[in-house]
């Protein structure tokens, strides 16, 4: 049985803001070059792939590095995203990704706000269904 959560009404502006900025990486409009990348990530970012393999930031970098060197189709929809605050100017991001209409994975972000902006800590991605 699946809790059924909803973002607290004060979170709601920080639920729209990071939004607009999931599924990370898959926004070219954010930006696609290594230190696009450097910026969006905190220096300890790491990740825990749908294959349950985990990435350290640089692996992470260097796969987008590439994946953005060449035309590719990135066809996804996002959907029951939830924000909770995990700590001060920490916030933890959860949402279900639908990919190429067939892959579903339930995703987890925490984010930093910092005085630079945004900063991705943490990322996992779960199979639902291949």
């Amino acid at each position: 049985m699946e809790p059924k959560l909803a973002t607290h009404p004060e979170l709601l502006p920080i639920l729209e803001e990071l939004q607009k900025q999931e599924p990370i990486f898959h926004h070219p409009e954010l930006g696609t070059t290594r230190q696009d990348y450097e910026n969006m990530t905190d220096p300890d970012f790491w990740e825990v792939g749908a294959s349950g393999n985990a990435y350290s930031r640089e692996a992470v970098i260097e796969t987008l590095f590439d994946r953005y060197s060449r035309p590719f189709e990135d066809v996804w929809e996002t959907q029951d995203f939830l924000c909770q605050e995990i700590a001060p100017d920490h916030y933890l991001l959860t949402y279900t990704l639908v990919q190429n209409l067939t892959r579903t994975t339930r995703r987890s972000t925490i984010w930093r706000r910092s005085s630079e902006g945004w900063k991705i800590l943490y990322h996992q991605g779960t199979i639902v269904k291949e």
